[in-house]
Parts: structure tokens; sequence; C-alpha cells
């Protein structure tokens, strides 16, 4: 049966940008394998499911295949599932809507005026 280790494989299939990345979510109890806290060096196999919080979300997948080496982000996407709820995606695009300011194109950027009425309207929210 195929294993590897939990920081590598969310390495691997680009989950995490790197693979400290992934060991420090791991140490932080940010991952969970089927219900369960693991460390970095809990071993993955097929038809586990994983439960990742990443930054103001949480992602579900099920593990389809193991990899221990980074692949192209095509072949690292066979080898998961997402099994994450459309209401966690809105969630994280309605949180960023209200996080960021929009300007029109070639608008440059904004004075120093403009910008503190912007904080200002910030701290309101």
């Amino acid at each position: 049966m195929e294993k590897a280790r939990i920081d590598k494989w969310l390495w691997s299939v680009r989950i995490f940008k790197t693979r400290s990345q992934a060991t420090d979510a791991c140490k932080k109890s940010k991952i969970k394998i089927n219900d369960v806290d693991v460390k970095p060096s809990k071993d993955i196999q097929i038809g586990d499911t994983v439960t990742i919080k990443i930054k103001n979300m949480i992602k579900t997948v099920k593990v389809i295949g193991v990899i221990n080496k980074r692949v192209s982000a095509p072949i690292a996407a066979t080898m998961f599932q997402d099994l994450t709820p459309e209401e966690e995606y809105n969630k994280l695009k309605k949180l960023q809507s209200l996080n960021s300011e929009w300007r029109d194109r070639g608008a440059g950027r904004p004075t120093k005026k403009q910008r503190r009425d912007i904080e200002v309207l910030k701290k309101m929210l």
C-alpha cells in the first residue's frame, strides 16, 4: 500500500507553496486526517479525508493518489478530490471583497488624501 508523509503530500499536490508551510500547519493543528490532528510525519493513504484550515476557510479533500515529489499542476489535481462545500468558497470571496478597494484601471496609486479616506472607510466597516 502506498504511503507518504502528510507534509510532503500537501506540498507535492500544491495545497501549500512550500513544505515548511505544510509542516508549520501540521504543528499548529490546522491539518486533520479523518478528523484527527496530525504531526507532519503522519503517513497518508489512499482514501483518507484531509481537513485543512487555510486563511479563513476550511478545505476538505479526499486522497485519490499518493505522491512524494512535486509534479505539475494538472497531475497534482488528479491526486485528490475536493470535497469543500461551496459555502466555504463563497465565504472566502465575500471576505476578500470586503478587504480590498477597487480602483479604475489606469487610475494609478491613491494620493495621500485618498488613502486616508480609504482607511476611514475601512474602520467604519
